[in-house]
């Protein structure tokens, strides 16, 4: 039985290892014409299946013009990253941000996986943005914290304006809007650039920082610090020497003691939305802050950086009760830079935002009586997710059939937040200002959609990324391609709340627009923040 056993181990194996090189030559291969004219087909029955809004920003016609088009264009063979770069030109005609193509990435043995766990790319340390036509490092952490705030001239041997002017076009967005485009390709660059370039294991940027020009060269280097693991080696000897003098009672009460202490840090972690950076665990960002700001600190800031991680219901529950007991009169909401998140975390931030019955979103329209089977059992998702939806498919069934509703020839899902719901007793009752930016997406913009279309709140900054009318999202089915592996992401719910505004295709746009220049960060200057704070100042 044991031999048997090892024998399964080592096949096993073997079948993973041939299949990881098999799917590396797929996708590195060129593939012939016709497999890519039947995989341009593929995609666009796919969505023409799935996408319950398809044509709402592009007629029929003109979609069907673009499919045609790009596939009389392509009569040479192309490997799968050439392939989707093409696709995704033709793609993002569909309006819909969260409607996405992305190339296969190359597979890795466990040997090979293992290995990358142990090593981590300094060029991570680094976020960027781009304002005023210029690419610049936003923030740093670590040894490259000295390099913040200076402009990117070139990567490798390419501008950085050339690299910008290259991925925008194949940004999507929602509708017709442009500030998504402007904001997010400085946002994600090193994403882009990836996607763009395939795996690097080290890159060379030229940057300038004031009047000087250098060279700098970010790589892969490994996580193990072998002066930290003596000192942590001596350490350990240390706490064992001194155990071994304790009594069993004092160790077992300093035991107990150090568990509480864990219990705590975790649900003060979960609470915050605490995310760890990857091999630095000093460095401490939390989705969510309250913080109180301006003349005497009296106005609250609440910094919501995505709508995902912890328990997001602790935290609202506390920072409004803190809000109510000292009787704050002014609410900033900053959306910047928040590309979105769960729908259930803006539906129960809104249920304290009014103090009126509500419901947050209408039904959303989709393509089929099964959209969480759908999504779950996509062709790409990973076999323990098809096990787990197979499973449970009975069940799942039940729940898409009762949830899913026929009106005037649509099919309507009724999410939890398109249910009537009463406003918290507590909620906030004084004036709310809303800081946005192109990058707020998704759930930034139908909680923005909410608050601007029941004239809730003042908002101050430029045009959201995401559509005031609703977006495409809720739900996906992750479709990969057969020859390329290109993988297509398909929204199957439209998300929308009550509120409207005409011409569709738009996001939410400020109140008061207020942009913000390379300038204002080399001054460490919040323009936007400042304007709400000086218009407080103003009427107290």
């Amino acid at each position: 039985m044991k031999k048997l056993f090892t024998l399964l181990i080592i096949t096993l194996l073997l079948v993973s290892c041939a299949s990881v090189e098999k799917y590396n030559a797929q996708v590195t291969k060129m593939h012939p014409v016709k497999d890519l004219h039947q995989d341009l087909d593929k995609v666009y029955k796919q969505l023409q299946r799935n996408h319950p809004r398809l044509y709402q920003f592009t007629s029929k016609e003109t979609l069907d013009f673009k499919f045609d088009s790009l596939k009389n264009a392509i009569n040479r063979p192309m490997d799968s990253r050439t392939f989707y770069k093409q696709l995704a030109m033709v793609t993002k005609y569909v309006g819909q941000g969260h409607m996405s193509v992305s190339p296969p990435s190359k597979k890795f043995d466990k040997k090979e996986r293992a290995k990358l766990r142990a090593m981590r790319f300094d060029i991570n340390n680094l976020d960027f943005e781009y304002l005023d036509n210029k690419l610049f490092i936003a923030d740093a952490v670590g040894n490259d914290s000295i390099l913040k705030h200076a402009e990117v001239l070139k990567i490798e041997d390419e501008t950085a304006q050339d690299l910008i002017k290259k991925y925008k076009p194949l940004i999507a967005s929602d509708g017709y809007n442009t500030t998504l485009h402007n904001r997010i390709v400085g946002k994600r660059f090193m994403r882009y650039y990836a996607i763009d370039k395939g795996r690097f294991d080290s890159i060379l940027f030229t940057l300038k920082s004031r009047d000087s020009t250098f060279i700098k060269k970010f790589k892969r280097v490994s996580a193990k610090d072998t002066v930290q693991i003596k000192k942590d080696s001596i350490k350990r000897d240390s706490i064992r020497l001194v155990n071994s003098t304790k009594s069993k009672a004092v160790l077992k009460a300093e035991k107990k003691s150090r568990k509480v202490e864990s219990k705590a840090k975790h649900k003060f972690n979960s609470k915050y939305g605490y995310v760890p950076k990857p091999f630095m665990p000093k460095i401490k960002v939390y989705n969510r802050n309250l913080n109180f700001v301006g003349k005497d600190s009296i106005t609250a800031l609440m910094k919501i950086r995505i709508f995902q991680s912890g328990n997001y219901k602790a935290f609202y529950d506390d920072a409004f009760s803190i809000l109510d007991s000292l009787k704050t009169k002014t609410l900033i909401i900053d959306l910047r830079d928040n590309f979105g998140g769960r729908l259930a975390e803006i539906d129960y931030l809104y249920s304290y935002l009014t103090d009126k019955n509500y419901t947050f979103i209408n039904k959303s329209e989709v393509k089929t009586r099964f959209p969480i089977l759908k999504s779950l059992m996509s062709n790409s998702s990973s076999t323990g997710t098809k096990i787990f939806g197979a499973l449970l498919s009975p069940g799942l069934a039940v729940v898409d059939l009762l949830r899913v509703s026929k009106k005037d020839g649509k099919l309507l899902y009724k999410f939890k937040s398109a249910k009537e719901q009463e406003a918290k007793p507590n909620n906030f009752k004084g004036k709310i200002y809303v800081l946005i930016n192109g990058n707020s997406f998704s759930a930034s913009s139908v909680l923005s959609s909410q608050l601007e279309g029941t004239n809730r709140a003042t908002f101050v900054g430029e045009e959201t990324g995401g559509a005031y009318n609703g977006t495409v999202a809720g739900m996906y089915k992750i479709y990969q391609l057969p020859n390329t592996k290109v993988i297509a992401r398909i929204g199957l719910a439209h998300i929308d709340t009550k509120q409207k505004t005409t011409p569709d295709g738009y996001g939410v746009k400020p109140d008061v627009e207020v942009l913000p220049s390379y300038q204002d960060r080399l001054n460490n200057k919040d323009p936007e923040l400042e304007w709400i704070l000086d218009d407080i100042e103003g009427e107290n």
